[in-house]
């Protein structure tokens, strides 16, 4: 079953977003996904810190 999520804080790192966002359990996560075609790199981190670092170094392999 997927969740109704409510993103906050969302901003862009060139092709790259990044956003807060309250889990099932209450516990704040932050995502990462790039919105460049055929990339498909998204993932979740614990600290908005790390999501911004791995936002800045992204790299699309597909070009």
């Amino acid at each position: 079953m997927t969740t109704n999520r409510r993103f906050r804080r969302v901003v862009r790192i060139g092709p790259v977003q990044v956003a807060t966002y309250y889990d099932g359990r209450g516990r704040e996560k932050h995502t990462v996904a790039c919105t460049a075609p055929r990339c498909g790199f998204a993932t979740d981190y614990d600290s908005r810190a790390a999501a911004e670092l791995a936002a800045r170094t992204h790299r699309c392999a597909v070009r």
